[in-house]
C-alpha cells in the first residue's frame, strides 16, 4: 500500500502520532527540519553527498544519515523510504529536489513529498507535476512542517477559543476530480481557499479538486480526527 497523506499509515508511539521522514539535503534548512521532527518525536533520515555536512545535525542527533545522491534508488532505500510518510527534498540544487521529489513519489508512492526550490519561475511546472514547492524567499520550517507532519498535527492557524482551525493540506488523492461541495459535505469541512499553480484562489461549490491543489480547511477542532478520516477514506460513492 502507498505510504504518505492518502494511505494515512501514521504510527504511534507513546500514546503520540509519530511518522519517518526523509530528508535530502543537510544544509541550513536539511539540519533544522531533522532536529524540529526529532523533537517531536518522528523518524528521520537524512541523505547528503558530503559527509561532512551531516556534522550540521549535532552530536545528539539519532536519526539515519545516508552519503549519497537522494534521487538514487538505492540510497532512498537505505533511509528508509519504503516506510517513509513522507520526504523532503531541500537540497541547494532545484534539479536534484524535484527529480528526487518525483522518484520518491512515482517509485516509491509517497505522496506527502515537498520540494524547495530557488527559481520561482519553476513553481508552476513543479505544481503541474503534483509536487508541492517552498521557494526560497517564502520559506520557514514551519511551512515545511505542516506539509510533512500528519495533517491535525500542526494547524495553520486556530481561534483564541481553541474552538476553531485551518489546517492546510495537500490535496488527498481520493478527491481529486471531486467537487468542493462533496468534499465540504462529506467530511464536514468549509475549503476557505485553495493554492493552484502558485496562485491563491477561493473556490465555489462547483470548483473541481485537482491534483496538486493545497487546501486549507476550516473546521471545528473537535471534529478534526474525524474530517481528516474522512478525507484519508476519499469520497463515498452514492
Amino acid at each position: 500500500m502507498p505510504q504518505g497523506v492518502a494511505s494515512a499509515c501514521w504510527h504511534h508511539r507513546h500514546g503520540k502520532v509519530t511518522v519517518h521522514i526523509v530528508i535530502m539535503g543537510c544544509g541550513r534548512v536539511g539540519s533544522t527540519l531533522a532536529r524540529s521532527l526529532e523533537e517531536r518525536s518522528h523518524t528521520v533520515a537524512v541523505i547528503d553527498q558530503l559527509t561532512d555536512a551531516f556534522r550540521r545535525l549535532g552530536p545528539s542527533f539519532s536519526g539515519t544519515t545516508v552519503s549519497g545522491f537522494g534521487f538514487d534508488r538505492e540510497v532512498l532505500l537505505r533511509a528508509g523510504i519504503d516506510r517513509a510518510d513522507g520526504f523532503a527534498a531541500v537540497s541547494s540544487g532545484d534539479n536534484s529536489n524535484i527529480i528526487s521529489a518525483r522518484v520518491a513519489r512515482e517509485q516509491f508512492g509517497i505522496d506527502n513529498v515537498v520540494a524547495r526550490i530557488y527559481d520561482p519561475g519553476r513553481a508552476e511546472v513543479y505544481e503541474r507535476l503534483g509536487i508541492p514547492t517552498v521557494a526560497t524567499v517564502t520559506w520557514s520550517a514551519d511551512q515545511v512542517l505542516r506539509r510533512l507532519l500528519p495533517e491535525d498535527a500542526e494547524p495553520l492557524w486556530r481561534d483564541p477559543s481553541g474552538t476553531v482551525r485551518v489546517d492546510q493540506i495537500p490535496t488527498p488523492r481520493p478527491w481529486i476530480g471531486h467537487s468542493v461541495l462533496a468534499l465540504q459535505e462529506q467530511t464536514g469541512a468549509r475549503v476557505a481557499f485553495l493554492t493552484r499553480l502558485g496562485s491563491g484562489m477561493i473556490p465555489d461549490r462547483d470548483t473541481v479538486i485537482q491534483e496538486g491543489d493545497l487546501l486549507n480547511l476550516f473546521m471545528l477542532d473537535e471534529r478534526t480526527a474525524a474530517v481528516h478520516a474522512a478525507l484519508a477514506d476519499g469520497p463515498k460513492e452514492d
